[in-house]
C-alpha cells in the first residue's frame, strides 16, 4: 500500500461495491417482476441498510444504450430516491459514447450520481471522507486497458475501479485474447486501498499482492454485494452481504 498523501487516515469509511447490474427491459426486468432497475434497487437498499458512505457501480450498470425512455427516467428516480453518493464506471455494455444513456436529462437531476468519463473525467473526490475514487471508463466498444495508467494518490483513502477480465500475466501481443485485460502488475501499480472490479458475475478476490482487488459479482448471479470497510488504522475488510431478493426471484429464468 502506498503511503497516504494528505495526512493520516482520519475516519472509518464503508463502501458498497457491485457491478454488472444490467438495467434493461428484458432479462433483468423478467427477473424482478417487470422492474428493469430491480437489481439496482436491491443493491441500493442493501447499501442504505448497511449505512454505506458511497456506492460503487463497476461497469455494465446498463445492458445497452437502446433502452426505453420510461426505463431511464425510472432508473434515475430510483438512484435519486436513496440519497447516497453513487460512482458509476461505464463498462463494455454501456461505454461513455455520445449516444450513451448517461446523457438522458433524467440523470442530470440525480445530484448523487457521479459518472466517470461523463460528469467526471476520471476521478471523484469526497473531501468529507478523505477519499478519491478513480477509474478509466470504457469510451467505445473497442479493446482497452482498464488499469493502464495508475493515478497518483492525493487523498488518505484511494479506491480504483476497473471493468475487465483478470488474468495474472496478460498476453497483449494478439487480438485473439479476451479484451479489457487486467494483470497482476497493474493491480500492484495502483497502490490503491481497494480495487472495485467488474465484468465477472462471481464474487472473488484476484491478484497476488496485498492490495484488495475484488470482483463483487452481479446481483443476479452472486446475489450479494461487497461491503468494504476502510478503518482509521489503515485496515481493509471486505464482507459479502447477501441481497434481500423476492422468494420467487428468477423463477422460470434459469
Amino acid at each position: 500500500m502506498k503511503e497516504a498523501a494528505g495526512g493520516p487516515k482520519s475516519r472509518e469509511i464503508l463502501v458498497a461495491h457491485t457491478s454488472d447490474v444490467h438495467v434493461d427491459h428484458d432479462y433483468t426486468a423478467r427477473l424482478f417482476g417487470g422492474d428493469g432497475a430491480g437489481g439496482l434497487r436491491a443493491v441500493l437498499t442493501a447499501a442504505t441498510q448497511a449505512q454505506a458512505d458511497v456506492v460503487l457501480l463497476a461497469g455494465d450498470t446498463f445492458d445497452c444504450h437502446r433502452l426505453p425512455d420510461a426505463l431511464l427516467v425510472h432508473t434515475a428516480t430510483v438512484i435519486r430516491s436513496f440519497n447516497i453518493p453513487v460512482v458509476l464506471l461505464p463498462g463494455n455494455h454501456d461505454p461513455a459514447i455520445d449516444e450513451a444513456v448517461f446523457h438522458h436529462p433524467a440523470f442530470a437531476k440525480a445530484d448523487n450520481l457521479h459518472i466517470l468519463g461523463v460528469t467526471h473525467e476520471d476521478a471523484v473526490h469526497f473531501p468529507r471522507l478523505d477519499l478519491e475514487v478513480w477509474g478509466r471508463a470504457h469510451r467505445d466498444y473497442s479493446d482497452m486497458d482498464p488499469l493502464e495508467r495508475a493515478r497518483e494518490r492525493t487523498t488518505p483513502w484511494q479506491i480504483a475501479m476497473a471493468h475487465g477480465h483478470y488474468t495474472p500475466a496478460p498476453d497483449r501481443s494478439t487480438k485473439l485474447r479476451p479484451s479489457w485485460l487486467i494483470g497482476d502488475d497493474e493491480i500492484e501499480a495502483t497502490g490503491a486501498d481497494y480495487i472495485a472490479l467488474g465484468h465477472w458475475n462471481r464474487h472473488v478476490r484476484v491478484g497476488n499482492s496485498n492490495i484488495h482487488a475484488w470482483y463483487s459479482g452481479s446481483p443476479d448471479y452472486a446475489r450479494s454485494i461487497n461491503l468494504v470497510r476502510l478503518s482509521g488504522n489503515g485496515a481493509v475488510d471486505v464482507e459479502r452481504r447477501v441481497l434481500d431478493l423476492p422468494e420467487d426471484f428468477g423463477d422460470g429464468i434459469y
